[in-house]
């Protein structure tokens, strides 16, 4: 609204496409991103894009001065767990945790609060605090039998930490839990429960795969054939 019609149509399109692309081309979406930064680099939602396309693709010192931008142009709190994992990002753990403690993940919604703690657990785990971080975890959301848009993500990062620390029954049952969430397939719990069970999927699709069941196949053939052979051989020398 503070941009003349024409030129906020044009940044209005290039964060479509950073939306659109985010997932799926990080790259795209941050050179997207980039041109939006360049047409309005004092629009604070624009900002925001920006941090989170330079996230995507790893930049996290570029990510974290464009989400202090953000932050500053707004007074908003909510981008305070990704900016505390742009510190993870750039080897700095022990800045991430400390701003886990600070006054303003009280502001945070319920959503937000449960992102800190995440980012909290997986410091801890940097630090190499594995034990910590399953503490870190616990809570009262962890305990909830709601479904949240965070649910899964919180019981998968607690059956990773688990399984870090041994406890790999207990990480067996969270992962399954996390599944059970994970409506949205924003996990691959599907994947670490069938590893820890020993299952090992094969892709139809993959011609490598079929060359190797092939192989195998020719393989139990000769073998056969061989013993056969023995077998035969034996039995006509008796």
């Amino acid at each position: 609204m503070s941009l003349p019609k024409t030129l906020a149509e044009d940044v209005a399109k290039n964060l479509v496409m950073v939306a659109k692309l985010l997932d799926e081309d990080p790259e795209a979406a941050y050179g997207y991103a980039k041109v939006a930064l360049r047409l309005a680099s004092r629009v604070p939602s624009v900002r925001e894009a920006a941090g989170f396309a330079a996230y995507a693709v790893e930049k996290y010192a570029e990510a974290l001065a464009e989400f202090r931008a953000a932050r500053r142009m707004t007074g908003l709190q909510h981008l305070w767990p990704v900016m505390a994992d742009c510190e993870r990002g750039m080897g700095r753990p022990e800045k991430a945790l400390a701003m886990a403690g600070e006054p303003e993940v009280q502001k945070l919604d319920k959503a937000g609060q449960v992102e800190m703690r995440l980012v909290a657990a997986g410091a801890r785990r940097d630090m190499g605090q594995a034990e910590a971080a399953v503490v870190t975890l616990q809570s009262p959301e962890l305990a909830s039998t709601s479904q949240q848009p965070w649910t899964a993500r919180l019981r998968y990062a607690y059956a990773d930490a688990l399984l870090e620390v041994g406890r790999e029954d207990e990480a067996r049952e969270w992962f399954a839990k996390a599944l059970e969430a994970d409506q949205s397939g924003a996990t691959d719990a599907s994947d670490r429960l069938a590893e820890l069970d020993g299952v090992e999927f094969v892709d139809a699709l993959d011609p490598d795969a079929e060359d190797d069941d092939a192989s195998e196949t020719v393989k139990a053939v000769h073998e056969e054939a061989r013993s056969e052979r023995d077998e035969g051989a034996s039995g006509a020398e008796s």
